[in-house]
């Protein structure tokens, strides 16, 4: 039995986790720091990027593919429509699936402690540390314990001869997965500033060209497009791709993080903004006003506690029995028209429909049912009775 002890470290080679593998071990006290990335859907260059550091850090490296498990996850999050203050969840998603991938990883290779580069102002500290906090391993957030500035770590890399290179990556801080890329810091962090176009690279700038595309669903989950089935992951990038040529799926916003702190946020996301817009839509056609209604606070008590990261929590497994019983019913297809930007409902299927086009048309008198428009007299009548009267007695006491 080895006396060693081993820390796994969350590692991208970007400024942060390339500082934190020497700080581990001076700081620390640890022997060994092993790196462990999780692809759920970066580019390849981040990939090239953190092997290349690893090696010349000589950091024991492990990648683990989860981008199956976060694809499974976003369309979860579709079955609840979830959106965090006007844009959709996609780096919120995708951290307790990489917690949990580093976990099993540092269990495996016989690890006491687990380490996250970052900071103590952001939300993924809370989101990761949810998870590990779970086990018996030792968490260390060394950015954040440490008071470390990135003028300090770059400084630092250099002093230590570390490869520069995983401490530059460029003035903006950009978080990239299959459901989402998100662009914030230099001057995005103001306010009143207009990005240009540059910051952008999933979406074009939306022109007048349209195209319609047809989204099928079961049980609530995407299952197909333009009536081919097509596995989650391949159906997220291929509409990545798609919807993004015309300019669909941006959002700048201020965020209000779990801190406290207000920031300005942009991100894009084409694929899950055409499919939770096909949903809501699918759902708008099969589920009954009373169901509409209550599962918007269902899919919100979803949404917040899938920012926060604890999509494992109790009450999310509560909520998801309410939306698997809705889901069973969300079935069908959705056309979608991508028109200046948009990515726009324009017709709906399904056998679950709660419609009648019979019932509701101007031009029928008589219907299954025996619904007849005579019928609505009664209700008029009584529609508004308690106002009226409430709006006399008002009217004759103040005489």
């Amino acid at each position: 039995m080895s006396d060693t002890e081993r820390v796994a470290l969350a590692f991208s080679g970007g400024l942060d986790t390339t500082v934190c593998v020497p700080l581990l071990e001076e700081e620390y006290g640890y022997d060994e720091v092993i790196g462990v990335t999780v692809d759920v859907g970066q580019p390849t260059p981040e990939f090239e990027e953190a092997e290349e550091t690893a090696e010349t850090l000589d950091l024991e490296h492990y990648v683990v593919d989860a981008k199956a498990e976060f694809a499974e996850l976003c369309f979860d999050a579709v079955r609840a429509n979830a959106s965090y203050q006007g844009y959709p969840l996609g780096t919120a998603l995708a951290r307790p699936v990489i917690a949990e991938a580093i976990l099993e990883v540092a269990t495996e290779q016989g690890c006491s402690g687990l380490a996250h580069g970052s900071t103590g102002k952001g939300n993924d500290q809370l989101r990761f540390e949810a998870v590990w906090r779970d086990s018996d391993l030792e968490v260390i957030a060394p950015v954040r314990e440490l008071g470390l500035t990135r003028e300090f770590e770059q400084e630092y890399a250099r002093e230590r001869g570390l490869p520069i290179e995983g401490g530059d990556e460029g003035k903006y801080s950009i978080d990239t997965n299959l459901w989402s890329r998100s662009i914030e810091g230099s001057e995005l962090e103001e306010p009143g500033y207009v990005p240009s176009e540059d910051i952008y690279e999933w979406t074009e700038a939306p022109t007048a060209e349209t195209e319609e595309i047809e989204v099928g669903f079961e049980d609530g989950y995407p299952v197909s497009l333009n009536g081919e089935a097509i596995e989650p992951v391949e159906l997220i990038e291929t509409l990545n791709e798609l919807a993004g040529g015309y300019g669909v799926g941006r959002s700048d916003i201020m965020e209000d993080r779990m801190l406290g702190l207000k920031v300005r946020e942009n991100y894009e996301h084409p694929a899950a903004t055409v499919l939770l817009n096909a949903h809501s839509a699918l759902e708008d056609l099969v589920l009954t006003k009373e169901e509409r209604a209550f599962k918007k606070q269902i899919d919100h008590e979803w949404s917040e506690k899938g920012y926060q990261g604890l999509v494992n929590a109790p009450l999310v497994d509560a909520l998801e029995g309410f939306i698997e019983k809705t889901q069973k019913r969300v079935a069908g297809t959705v056309t979608i028209r991508f028109e200046g930007g948009q990515a726009r409902p324009v017709g709906r299927e399904s056998k679950y429909a709660v419609y009648s086009a019979e019932a509701a048309s101007f031009n029928t008198e008589d219907v299954t049912g025996s619904i007849e428009q005579d019928d609505a007299t009664g209700v008029a009548k009584y529609h508004g009775f308690q106002e009226r009267l409430a709006n006399r007695v008002i009217e004759n006491n103040e005489e």
